[in-house]
């Protein structure tokens, strides 16, 4: 017989490991990036073992009940936000943070940076009230998640560029409601703005590792720390070129080369 962890995981079993991701991000657990990260893993995992991995340092469902989101008194009214305004000047939002409610930006001829990837995310779907006049307001959301934008763009820009989730998934949603009049509204993916550096996590080793016994491919750990020079260089491939040849052994100097004859003499002019 099988081992118990090595059973095929039914589909309703990844669905109460999504649930139980999206309870632990609820309850300040998980950011929007770990829990969009796991909900893949947990939706692309096979067998039991493999669920069991993603959720190892997440406290059992049913164990500790899950807080009902409860807004406070000024958001019961569905109107206040928090708001993040740039007049010609920037606004900037990276980092670990909370969102706990609907947020607002507004950028006039300035630009308005949201990063929502190391956010604490309390509520199941983030609403965002963006405006531009002649400015940019950018949010930056991890792959992965839905993302819904509306709203009405005079003589400017409002686009998604996100790989989101394949449908019917039970991932975060942000949606973005958008008024642009000569300006840009944009919500963005991983791929387009960059990755973050993610912190070191044991499951992620481990899930990779069972995959691999899985799949019968072999297991190699994640690659080590980038290099120094690579770390401080500030650019990928310009930095790695330069460590390639900063740890290239000298080349001999090329051979010399034959002195070329001399050119006969010229015939006198008439």
């Amino acid at each position: 017989m099988s081992e118990p962890g090595g059973i095929r995981a039914s589909d309703a079993e990844r669905e109460a490991v999504v649930e139980q991701l999206r309870v632990a991000s609820v309850e300040g657990r998980l950011t929007l990036g770990e829990l969009t990260e796991r909900t893949e893993a947990a939706y692309s995992a096979v067998t039991r073992a493999e669920l069991d991995v993603i959720t190892s340092d997440l406290p059992a469902a049913g164990q500790a009940p899950a807080p009902a989101y409860a807004p406070a008194p000024e958001h019961r009214g569905g109107r206040a936000r928090r708001w993040f305004v740039a007049v010609m000047g920037d606004s900037k939002r990276r980092g670990k943070w909370r969102i706990d409610g609907e947020l607002g930006a507004v950028a006039v001829m300035g630009d308005v940076v949201l990063d929502l990837r190391e956010a604490e995310v309390r509520t199941g779907v983030v609403d965002i009230a963006a405006t531009a006049v002649m400015g940019d307001v950018k949010i930056i959301v991890p792959d992965g998640v839905d993302v819904e934008l509306e709203g009405v763009a005079i003589m400017g820009d409002k686009k998604v560029e996100v790989l989101e989730a394949p449908p019917g998934a039970n991932v975060p949603l942000i949606r973005v409601k958008a008024f642009v009049l000569m300006g840009d509204v944009k919500v963005i993916g991983d791929a387009r703005a960059g990755r973050t550096k993610k912190a070191w996590a044991a499951w992620r080793e481990q899930w990779r590792e069972l995959r691999g016994e899985l799949t019968g491919e072999p297991y190699r750990r994640l690659p080590p720390p980038a290099p120094h020079w690579e770390a401080h260089s500030g650019h990928g491939a310009h930095g790695w070129a330069h460590g390639e040849q900063a740890l290239r052994p000298p080349q001999p100097p090329p051979p010399p080369q034959a002195p070329l004859p001399p050119e006969p003499p010229r015939p006198p002019e008439r």
